[in-house]
């Protein structure tokens, strides 16, 4: 086999990212950040319900975390674009583990006070804010640009690994009574402080493997000015395909998202307690592992649009089925279709983001599709806690389903760009594009 033929095999390869060093590095951190967060996530909503067991007290912690990325997606762009992007993901995640000591110490004390939860919450989400498009923006400058959707399938493939297991070990940890098993002081660590611990764990794992990361290229310090930091917003406005796909991301997750009433579902309706979250929590992950590995052999090669769509429609119905639900068991099934149809809708998005943007822009695109991911996770947690409050979790949850099909069905006419998207590839992407960029908003 001559070299042209090794590197064609190699291109084909399904592991073919991970022949990069600072790949598997990064890929490493990204475990352990994710799990922590996860788990962290389910240590303060428990908490929270237990404190107040209010839907719409459940909703502000989602609220908590969108805010910062409402108030500073401009800037954590320009960041992204100019400065060390290694570097700024290193202080972000030191303010997260500051933040995380400080949510331990407070449940240690046996605080109540919920607001200052609340503002622990919004430190931390700052940090998300400006770590997240830092940390998109990164990953092409991991691989060499013909592995990129391979990377990009991987990366959401060990987000999902770790969006698995973060939840299942926080509720595990929730269960664990230290003061029987090893009594003294031990049983001060019980419920939420463990789960803390376990956190701060992974945060330290994830700030000592990211530090030997080596991208190959970083931003050149320039000054702050109002065109640069607006730059990432107009492209993303006058580039069709990515608003459709964004935007559809957007609103059907803001919408059918349910994850932040699943405290609610798990106690209340199907009677199944801390174990039963954990088990609630981690059905998406595992749906979207399964499609995410399935992808890394039969990659999506054409009508990447159209895949797309279908997904968000099969995400919206699936919600439709979790919230009329009363059996465990068909919850969960539920929730697999859910994040197996997201994890499709994922890479497609993701994939787009990245090709059909310069690489001088990513950063700020990447803060502005960072605030649309914020707004269809933390704000959809609010939006779902609200919602719950007015009508109950379980209409609220089935709304929003419908509400997700809705949108679906809305998107293919209005952007046809989207729809008639092919191949993940950047000629692809950009002759797309090209075709109706000057079309009117309805073909």
């Amino acid at each position: 086999m001559d070299e042209t033929e090794q590197q064609d095999q190699l291109k084909l390869s399904p592991t073919v990212a991970w022949q990069s060093r600072d790949f598997r590095f990064y890929s490493a951190a990204r475990v352990l950040g994710i799990m922590g967060a996860e788990a962290q996530a389910v240590g303060v909503a428990w908490q929270v319900y237990q404190i107040t067991h209010s839907a719409l007290a459940l909703g502000y912690t989602g609220l908590a975390l969108f805010l910062p990325g409402l108030f500073f997606v401009l800037p954590a762009g320009h960041v992204a674009d100019r400065y060390d992007r290694r570097a700024v993901i290193i202080t972000c995640y030191s303010v997260q583990f500051v933040a995380t000591a400080l949510l331990l110490w407070l449940a240690l004390r046996g605080a109540t006070n919920i607001w200052v939860v609340y503002a622990i919450l919004f430190l931390i989400g700052t940090g998300r804010c400006f770590s997240g498009p830092a940390a998109s923006a990164l990953v092409p400058t991991l691989v060499p640009k013909e592995h990129f959707v391979n990377a990009v399938t991987w990366g959401a493939t060990v987000y999902q690994v770790a969006n698995a297991t973060g939840p299942m070990i926080g509720g595990i940890l929730f269960t664990i009574a230290l003061g029987k098993l090893f009594g003294g002081r031990l049983a001060m660590l019980n419920g939420a402080p463990l789960v803390y611990c376990f956190t701060l764990l992974c945060l330290a794992c994830f700030l000592g493997f990211i530090s030997v990361v080596k991208p190959r290229g970083a931003g050149e310090p320039k000054a702050f000015t109002l065109k640069t930091m607006l730059a990432g917003l107009r492209y993303v406005a006058s580039t069709r395909l990515l608003l459709g796909s964004i935007s559809l991301d957007l609103f059907a997750v803001l919408l059918g998202g349910a994850v932040s009433l699943m405290p609610i579902f798990a106690q209340d309706v199907l009677h199944s307690g801390a174990n039963g979250l954990g088990l609630l929590r981690a059905m998406p992950s595992l749906g979207a592992l399964a499609v995410s590995l399935t992808l890394l052999i039969v990659p999506i090669k054409r009508r990447a649009g159209r895949t797309m769509l279908s997904c968000v429609a099969l995400f919206g119905a699936a919600t439709v089925v979790f919230g009329l639900s009363r059996n465990i068991w068909l919850s969960c099934v539920a929730l697999l279709v859910i994040g197996a149809s997201d994890m499709a809708s994922v890479v497609v998005r993701s994939s787009i983001l990245q090709l059909a943007t310069p690489p001088e822009m990513r950063g700020r695109v990447s803060s502005v599709n960072w605030l649309f991911i914020g707004a269809s996770n933390e704000f959809g947690e609010y939006e779902s806690g609200l919602t719950a409050h007015w009508w109950g979790a379980v209409r609220a949850v089935v709304i929003g389903g419908v509400a997700s099909l809705t949108v679906t069905g809305l998107w293919s006419v209005f952007f046809p760009a989207l729809r008639h998207a092919d191949e993940l590839t950047a000629e692809s992407m950009i002759e797309v594009e090209r075709q109706f960029s000057s079309m009117e908003p309805v073909d």
